[in-house]
């Protein structure tokens, strides 16, 4: 390649948004290298190999232009923005109008303007949501609150149990894990983390009759999928809401004929669609057409399952308000989604390929972080008006009117990990479209959005949330120096997340412990690394888990979020970061079932402190 072409590729990757360096939570910079361009500039759908390609890229995203790819202003405000002649505007809601001159005032939504064959698409949303009253709730593992006595996982009927338990002590939420559409086919894949499909429910927590295993200390997942198969095929077979079900199939439409076509091909094939035959693996193919048809019911089914995960779900949430809860269910959306899963099937123009969404080297992981998660290609969300993102926040605040947006920091800049150990890199986002999008779905619902703008913090990020109405996080254990008065307001406040340790084992070590036990640590890491806590611990200066959340009441803080484990004195986490199967993940019961947490006279203490504080 000669150094002109190098020249050329360098000057596509700035204009495609790839950082050219950038500066680790460590303090060490580093250069994004020609390697690592190249191949991110792939995963954006550009040639690198070819100097003409790239030429015809650079010319398309650095041309100058009438009107801006996107805009984003108010409802029922003049927008700032001329177009360079008549003009065209086809509302979100099918409607058109045209005219010529000054744009007129337009609704809440995401519209497409057309003038003189340029278009831009016009984010119309509030310029700032309302901040909730100062309130508190519960996080608690789905998966986990069946308690001892009780096999297999968590259900939704036990999150609608467990939701009137907690409203009856006060709490105004309860928050859970992601319920993505979970991978069928892998009886390893368990993380909530990891989806298949953030726009549909993971089946893995209705609730059917007989799907419950005998109980053990730990979840057995495949004697549970086994007893949930049964159940609900059983149920399928007997099922007596037809007419509602055909008012689903009719609502959801295509979208959810081809999710149910990819879960009846895992079925046959294994869960990642990377491994099937070469004909089923594009969704248009005419192999898959004919699998389609004559896997008709196996289809139907799939589809109900969907169905009865919505309905479940959305019975939980009116459970919660019914019971008084002022926000209900406090949901949790995922960063991105398995690179092989039923979305990025489906879905073949949204995300970026051949990458992955991680972070740099940090505390947490000396060597950085890969996530084996598929992000959104910010070219591709632009071309679609953001559509693929409001659709994936409108799925979550169907049910939820508090929404946690996981790893905030990638509507910024996303960190970018290739394949092959080439290193990583980060990729400006669209931030201020998104956040529009952001705010037009939550505008709609009634919801509150938190950001969870932890780690490697971007310049700017936390006062542009701020400006947005989206709560920030702040974490008791990384802000042990910090006197209580002294968080923000416009923030939700925990003691920790469920990737860290609980209150009892913070203050015990057992994380540090646990990875010595995994041979992360040596002796005498894990020595500096207890000493550091031992210091941690006095600088909170709370020992018991009522000191901390009395602490935590005190806070300026909006919300507080309690995590079950502390309230009821658990010593292990539920998850432990950079392990699948070293530790039991997603895999810990709660001493006490979900529905009996309104005679825990724990939660009574920890409802007692949030009230003295006017919570």
């Amino acid at each position: 390649m000669t150094e002109t072409q190098e020249d050329a590729l360098a000057a596509l990757a700035r204009a495609a948004g790839i950082l050219p360096d950038f500066v680790d939570v460590t303090g060490q910079h580093h250069q994004t290298g020609a390697e690592t361009r190249a191949a991110l500039l792939r995963a954006m759908g550009f040639t690198p190999e070819d100097p003409e390609a790239v030429e015809a890229a650079l010319r398309d995203l650095t041309a100058p232009r009438p009107l801006p790819r996107w805009h984003v202003g108010a409802p029922g405000q003049p927008l700032d923005l001329e177009p360079p002649g008549a003009w065209e505007i086809a509302l979100e809601d099918g409607s058109l109008r045209e005219g010529h001159g000054a744009l007129p005032e337009l609704p809440l939504g995401r519209h497409r303007l057309c003038s003189e064959g340029v278009a831009c698409w016009l984010l119309i949303a509030p310029p700032k949501l309302p901040l909730p009253s100062r309130g508190w709730g519960v996080t608690a593992p789905l998966y986990g609150l069946r308690g001892p006595d009780r096999g297999g996982v968590g259900d939704y009927r036990d999150l609608a149990e467990t939701a009137k338990a907690l409203a009856g002590a006060g709490a105004g939420f309860v928050g859970i894990n992601p319920v993505h559409a979970r991978l069928t086919g892998d009886p390893g894949a368990i993380s909530p983390y990891s989806p298949s499909h953030r726009r549909r429910f993971s089946t893995a927590h209705l609730a059917f009759p007989g799907a419950t295993p005998p109980p053990a200390p730990l979840i057995d997942y495949p004697a549970t999928r086994a007893a949930q198969r049964t159940a609900a095929a059983a149920a399928y077979a007997h099922a007596a809401d037809a007419a509602a079900f055909e008012a689903y199939l009719a609502r959801e439409g295509a979208l959810l004929t081809r999710f149910a076509t990819y879960e009846a091909l895992a079925e046959r094939y294994g869960a990642y669609w990377g491994d099937w035959p070469a004909a089923f693996q594009t969704p248009d193919h005419p192999e898959v057409a004919a699998f389609a048809a004559a896997h008709g019911d196996r289809l139907r089914f799939h589809a109900w399952l969907q169905f009865q995960a919505d309905r479940q779900l959305a019975g939980a949430a009116e459970a919660a308000r019914a019971a008084g809860m002022a926000h209900g269910l406090y949901l949790d959306l995922a960063v991105g989604t398995h690179p092989a899963g039923a979305e990025t099937w489906a879905d073949r123009v949204s995300f970026a390929k051949g990458v992955s969404l991680g972070a740099p080297p940090d505390a947490f992981a000396a060597d950085g972080q890969w996530w084996n998660l598929a992000p959104f290609n910010p070219h591709s969300l632009i071309a679609q008006g953001f559509r693929p993102l409001a659709e994936t926040l409108r799925c979550q605040l169907r049910h939820a009117r508090l929404l946690r947006i996981d790893h905030i920091l990638g509507f910024e800049r996303a960190f970018w990990v290739p394949g092959g150990g080439v290193p990583g890199a980060y990729v400006q986002m669209p931030r201020d479209a998104m956040l529009a999008v952001v705010r037009i779905e939550a505008a709609r619902a009634g919801a509150t959005i938190v950001g969870e703008d932890l780690g490697n913090i971007p310049a700017g990020l936390q006062s542009a949330l701020a400006g947005s109405g989206i709560l920030g996080c702040r974490v008791a254990m990384f802000e042990t120096g910090t006197p209580a008065a002294d968080y923000p307001e416009a923030v939700l406040a925990s003691f920790g997340t469920h990737d860290l340790p609980t209150f009892r084992g913070w203050r015990e070590g057992r994380d540090i412990a646990a990875r010595a036990d995994l041979g992360t640590l040596d002796e005498a890491a894990m020595a500096a690394a207890m000493a550091g806590r031992a210091e941690e611990t006095a600088r909170l200066g709370a020992e018991t888990a009522d000191e901390v959340h009395r602490f935590l009441a005190e806070t300026p803080a909006r919300l507080i979020a309690l995590q079950i484990e502390d309230i009821l004195g658990v010593a292990d986490q539920p998850n432990l970061p950079g392990t699948v199967d070293e530790y039991p993940n997603w895999r810990r019961v709660l001493p006490v079932a979900g529905a009996a947490l309104g005679d825990a006279p724990e939660l009574a203490r920890a409802a007692a402190i949030m009230a003295a504080a006017g919570r």
